[in-house]
Parts: C-alpha cells; sequence; structure tokens
C-alpha cells in the first residue's frame, strides 16, 4: 500500500512519488492545513480544483472536538470528511510548544487544559497514536517536545531525549498496517543535538523522517544552516516532511536543501487577513491603492479568483468582511502554493531547479526592493 522513490534530483533537491492507500503524492509537495477536518473558507471542491493532493490535520484539535471515536465510528477522517485523498495528521506535539501556558509536561506524557472549555486532558505517546489510529490519517507522526527557539541547551536537551523515548514508545505503539508513521527529529539549532536526534531516529527505522522544532522564532539563516546540517544524516530513499514552514521563498530554500514534504497556515491566515502571495510578492488586497484596481490578483496565475475577480473587488469584499472575500483570496493562496510546488518539481525534472531557484529569488527580491508586488 505505500512506498516512496526519488524519481530525479537537481542539486539537492529532489522530485518524489509517495504512494499511499488514498493515492500518490508528487513531491515535492504542499499540504494545505486542515487542523479540525477542513481547510478554512474553502471547500473539499475547491481543493479537487486546485488538484491538492494531501491535507494535514491535527490530532489534539479532533480529540477535543468532535472526538476521535466519533471520527472513527463513522468512517475514520476520509469517511467522516468525504475527503478521498491523503490525511497526515500532526501528533500533537507541536501544541506542546504552542500552548505551553495551558499544559504541564512530565516524562510520561503531557496534561492539557482544554482551550475550549478548561477540562482536562492528557496525551501521551500512546494516547496520541491511538487517537491517529482512530481518525485514519495514511501518514501519522509520532508525538515529540518541541521546545521554543530560546530554550537553554540545557532544556533542549532534555527535549531531545525525551523525543527519541518517545519515538520509540509511539512505534511499539503503532499497529495499523495501512499507515506510515513518521519520526520527528528534534535538537533546537544545535548541530550535536541534531546529529544526536537522527541517528536515534534513523536506527528506530521509520518509513519517513520530519524535522520538528523550526520555524518557533528562529532567523531564517539559521533554520537553513539546521536543514543544511540534517539532510545528509537522513536515509536518502524515504521521505523527508519540514514541519510547519512556510513562506514560498522558504520552502524554495528548503527544497534545495533536500525536503519533500511542507505545510504552513500562512496560505490560508493571510488570505484570510486580506494578504495575497503572487509571482511577484506579497499584496496586501486592504491597500487603497487596489480601491479601483481593475487587474486580477496576480496576470500569471490561472486560479478561479485570478480569472474572475479584480483586486477592486475584492478589496471591496475583504472591506465589507463578506464571506466570501475570504474564500476567493484563501483560494487563491493556496494555488499559488500549490502551483508553485509544482513549478519547482518540473525545474527537477528537468534538472533546471538552480536556474529556477534563481529566478524566483531574482523576482521577489526586485519586489522587495519595490515595495508591494505589483
Amino acid at each position: 500500500m505505500f512506498s516512496f522513490r526519488v524519481v530525479a534530483t537537481s542539486g539537492r533537491a529532489r522530485a518524489g512519488v509517495l504512494t499511499t492507500p488514498h493515492g500518490e503524492i508528487e513531491t515535492p509537495v504542499f499540504m494545505p492545513v486542515g487542523t479540525a477536518g477542513a481547510v478554512k473558507a474553502v471547500t473539499r471542491r475547491d481543493l479537487l480544483d486546485l488538484d491538492a493532493r494531501i491535507v494535514l490535520a491535527n490530532t489534539y484539535h479532533l480529540m477535543l472536538r468532535p472526538g476521535d471515536a466519533l471520527v472513527r465510528d463513522l468512517g475514520g477522517l476520509h469517511g467522516f470528511t468525504g475527503w478521498d485523498r491523503p490525511f497526515l495528521t500532526d501528533s500533537g506535539g507541536y501544541q506542546v510548544f504552542s500552548l505551553a501556558g495551558l499544559r504541564r509536561l512530565d516524562e510520561d506524557g503531557v496534561t492539557f487544559q482544554s482551550h475550549l472549555d478548561g477540562s482536562s486532558h492528557r496525551l501521551t505517546p500512546e494516547r496520541s497514536i491511538e487517537v491517529q489510529m482512530n481518525l485514519g490519517a495514511d501518514v501519522v507522526m509520532a508525538f515529540d517536545e518541541c521546545p521554543p527557539s530560546t530554550a537553554p541547551r540545557e532544556a533542549v536537551l532534555a527535549a531531545t531525549e525525551r523525543t527519541t523515548r518517545w519515538a520509540r514508545r509511539s512505534r511499539e505503539a503503532h499497529t495499523r498496517t495501512d499507515q506510515w508513521l513518521f519520526g520527528i527529529v528534534q535538537g533546537g539549532v544545535l548541530p550535536d543535538l541534531r546529529e544526536r536526534s537522527a541517528a536515534d531516529l534513523v536506527a528506530l527505522d521509520f518509513p519517513g523522517y520530519a524535522v520538528g522544532g523550526l520555524a518557533v522564532g528562529e532567523e531564517k539563516s539559521t533554520r537553513e544552516g539546521v536543514l543544511e546540517h540534517v539532510e545528509p544524516l537522513l536515509p536518502s530513499g524515504k521521505p523527508r516532511y519540514l514541519m510547519g514552514v512556510g513562506t514560498p521563498e522558504d520552502i524554495l530554500e528548503s527544497v534545495a536543501r533536500g525536503i519533500d514534504m511542507f505545510d504552513c497556515v500562512l496560505p490560508t491566515r493571510n488570505g484570510r487577513n486580506g494578504q495575497l502571495f503572487t509571482r511577484t510578492g506579497r499584496l496586501s488586497i486592504r491597500n487603497a491603492r487596489y480601491r479601483d484596481d481593475p487587474r486580477p490578483p496576480d496576470p500569471e496565475c490561472r486560479c478561479p479568483t485570478c480569472r474572475t475577480a479584480s483586486r477592486a473587488y475584492l478589496r471591496h469584499l475583504h472591506m465589507a468582511g463578506e464571506i466570501t472575500g475570504a474564500t476567493l483570496l484563501t483560494i487563491h493562496n493556496l494555488a499559488h502554493y500549490l502551483d508553485t510546488l509544482r513549478r519547482m518539481r518540473q525545474s527537477i525534472l528537468s534538472g533546471r531547479f538552480e536556474e529556477f531557484r534563481t529566478e524566483m529569488r531574482r523576482s521577489l527580491a526586485a519586489s522587495a526592493a519595490e515595495g508591494e508586488g505589483s
């Protein structure tokens, strides 16, 4: 049911195919974030029209609402949502970082105070895996501890070692053969701890590996340095997933460093807040200069939004608080991300990734120098 193969390389950039029980995924790939089982502001039909190949959902949030047992009883995420392409679920490990003020961590696991109603909930490696098996995603993640970028070395070391112990427990608890369980490499921005984490996780022989603990406040150059260091430590024949990153520029630089899979809330969150990603940079639709602008958001884009809506109309919808505005802006941003990854893949297949990278960087740099995307 599962396989992964690299079909082409261009430098360290890779084009691959990940086969799952719910279809093939061409990599490098961007996964729209559907935290609670739905990508905000868009429908299943929109995602299919954009040819999204895989959607990410979240263990912690679905455990709280509507409950993983209910999702299981209604056919898992695929039956519950009607999305018949692959799902990936995060383990809840990111919430150990993002909800630090609402949780208590110990060696066995984490006790959360629900952000919804204050009730207490326990996540351990075993419980995280149980929830993910109930949800039935194609790719699931080991439970990990993600330390903040400002954590001292002692705290990062403790989190790294605990992540390895939790990865082993996650591996032992996982029994579904129709899911692939990925390990997560931690270690902050410290090269020796990244080496230790990668070695420990590779020894556990996961079918894929994620790089976690980045995009949590570190500098862009620091993140890229971590990826440079970690990439050679991971098996070349297994998929590599960079969690929670990032802008199109961030993804470009990560693909250049051998990463295959990405997720981030930026295209959906920024769309709802009136910011569009285009080939010539970012565009804030709230800007008064677009009040009577008849052009599409991105003249080079063929998404449904750019084919039918002007900047003036999108600005009107956004300023009026119309739900349709959030939908149209989100559709464009997702289309931009997905198309950018497809173009990256094609450049790898043709052996021209460095030329693509140079041109994309040049275009974005020119846009930044001028201010906002034209």
